[in-house]
């Protein structure tokens, strides 16, 4: 829901206007803005807003009477539970993301408020900016377990900007993109961005549950002055109680799927037949029908009529009674919609093109919907967890062709990198500890994630992953190992709990296929085969990182788009090219 961005140094209200006009797509219903001249410099901040609460209301930036501005992407769930506390409150809209401000207001007039205390009661997901006039303070924030995205970039002059997408920067005239080649080797490597890495040199995450406080210095140069963290993933693993258990864990997911259902436009489901999105359409359809309102809808694509995806979600859908759109992606779709696919994602991802027809599908009818990421992390979804040896041993060896050097990596808290360790040898040695560090530090939030919301907003379809809702997420954090995974079945407990709905016995017993790949087989592997002898040509123009492309093809496809689309021109020029002109005229790749 909505795109934000922002100026804090050298500030240009024009600018920040059209950094937002970037970000049209993510907010098709209405814009703002707002500038000031500060101490020592000035502020300046953009909005674009899809409108899901109060619809008629809420336009933003939403001013507060003590003197701060606030710009939000996303939702907060819990938003009518805290206005009923804070009555004395001059609200100015009926919208949740006010609720931000008034919590904001309500913290230690002290100097140096704990505002973790106060982000840490809210439940949702977001990135807000918020300027503190009094304090001459910008609050940068995002929600805890990183769904919805905010990145920033400081100038040579010292002037910080920041926004939803990277395209946005690349509306400043001072930023120029340029690849970030450790975390491009490491993406490489992992298959997902680690830690606050963007891909984009110069271009950091904010990471997920924290707050960044920047000030501006007696010279007009923004400085983060600290950065708190409200939210750390903990796991408290507990015995499992075969009857209580599954029953806890469903309640947990229902409650979850309860609060994501508000919503005053219609909202619809993600439905791929696997036994996440099932679940989902299950409990979504229970949830309406206890509270009165209007049963979802369900949406699924494929590549044919046959593809076990999509009969699977016929079967979901025969059984749950809900009504199911279904669309055949046409067999030249990889050739006609990968270069937006690629602009729109920002990274690297090809084989996952799926998304885009069918968020586009939905956005026709609702502007809302649940979608099953974050089940596979969470309950132990992966191939890759049954042999955990295997998969460090992949990942090592595609990190020793290009040599990282971890000691150069900037870390800590505000930087691109968590800390050096960044060789699986630290991560991969049993299941819980690989759980934690693809929640904590990329799988999850730059690849799941990332993937529902770019190409969700970019169609004006906000995605949101019932999942990750806290007490389903705390639920999940005590299962033992043995309820995740054994050498024949994934989600063993998230089974068992599927069994107590509606959904057919087939379904919950389904085994996890690869998205992507199994949603298109036949067009993924068309276009990687055609093109591949024309990747291997351009891999050696990547220097240290042609040994990685040469041995993953889909990859070197992949990163000749986004050279192409993201760092020889201005994006949405390039975004509309025939696919074969794109990978042939490219900048030059830096040394």
């Amino acid at each position: 829901m909505c795109g934000i961005t922002g100026i804090l140094g050298n500030a240009d209200a024009t600018i920040a206007s059209s950094m937002a006009y970037c970000l049209g797509h993510r907010g098709p219903d209405g814009s703002g803005g707002f500038d000031d001249e500060v101490r020592n410099g000035s502020v300046a901040l953009g909005h674009s807003r899809l409108s899901i609460v109060d619809i008629d209301g809420s336009s933003q930036p939403i001013h507060s009477d003590h003197g701060s501005v606030l710009i939000q992407n996303g939702e907060i769930y819990n938003y009518a539970e805290l206005r009923r506390e804070l009555t004395s409150y001059p609200w100015r809209t009926s919208g949740d993301s006010e609720i931000i401000l008034a919590l904001h207001n309500s913290t230690s007039p002290d100097s140096k408020p704990n505002h973790a205390n106060w982000v840490s009661r809210l439940d949702g997901i977001w990135g807000f900016a918020l300027w503190d006039h009094g304090k001459q303070e910008l609050l940068l924030c995002r929600d805890p377990l990183g769904v919805k995205p905010l990145v920033r970039s400081l100038l040579p002059d010292g002037t910080l900007i920041f926004a939803s997408e990277v395209k946005a920067l690349q509306a400043h005239p001072e930023f120029t993109a340029t690849p970030d080649i450790d975390a491009l080797a490491v993406r490489l490597a992992y298959e997902y961005p680690l830690d606050m890495t963007t891909l984009f040199s110069g271009v950091t995450q904010v990471a997920p549950g924290t707050i960044e406080i920047w000030a501006l210095d007696t010279e007009g140069r923004a400085r983060m002055k600290s950065v708190q963290r409200y939210y750390k993933h903990s796991r408290k693993t507990a015995d499992w109680d075969q009857i209580s258990g599954p029953k806890y864990l469903l309640s947990s997911l229902s409650h979850s799927i309860d609060s994501r259902m508000l919503s005053d436009v219609p909202i619809g489901v993600v439905l791929s037949g696997g036994l996440d999105s099932s679940l989902i359409a299950a409990l979504a359809k229970d949830s309406a029908l206890k509270s009165g309102d209007r049963v979802p809808e369900c949406w699924t694509v494929a590549s044919s009529e046959d593809n076990p995806d999509l009969v699977a979600a016929e079967l979901v859908d025969g059984h749950l009674d809900m009504t199911h759109h279904t669309e055949i992606i046409g067999e030249n779709a990889f050739w006609n919609r990968l270069p937006r696919f690629v602009h729109d994602g920002e990274d690297l991802d090809i084989t996952v093109l799926f998304w885009q027809p069918l968020f586009q599908q939905m956005s026709s009818k609702v502007k809302v919907a649940l979608c099953g990421q974050g089940a596979d992390e969470l309950h132990g979804g992966y191939f890759r967890y049954k042999d955990l040896a295997g998969h460090s041993d992949l990942v090592t060896n595609r990190l020793s062709m290009y040599n990282l050097e971890p000691s150069c990596l900037s870390t800590g808290e505000g930087m691109p990198w968590l800390d050096e360790n960044v060789h699986p040898i630290h991560h991969f040695n049993n299941l819980h500890e690989t759980l934690d560090f693809e929640l904590e530090r990329g799988q999850l939030s730059n690849f799941q994630l990332r993937l529902a919301d770019r190409h969700g907003m970019a169609q004006g379809l906000e995605v949101r992953v019932p999942f990750l809702g806290k007490e389903h997420v705390e639920a999940s954090n005590c299962l033992p190992t043995s309820m995740l995974i054994s050498n024949s079945t994934e989600k063993l407990a998230l089974r068992e709990a599927s069994s107590l709905t509606k959904l057919p016995e087939s379904i919950v017993k389904r085994p996890k296929l690869p998205a992507g790949t199994a949603t298109t087989p036949d067009l993924v592997t068309s276009l990687i085969e055609e093109l591949t002898p024309h990747a291997m040509e351009w891999s050696s123009e990547y220097g240290k990182l042609a040994p990685m492309l040469l041995d993953q093809p889909d990859m070197a496809i992949g990163i000749r788009l986004f050279h192409s689309i993201h760092l020889t021109d201005e994006p949405r020029n390039r975004r509309t090219k025939p696919i074969m002109d794109l990978l042939e005229d490219v900048s030059h790749w830096p040394s």
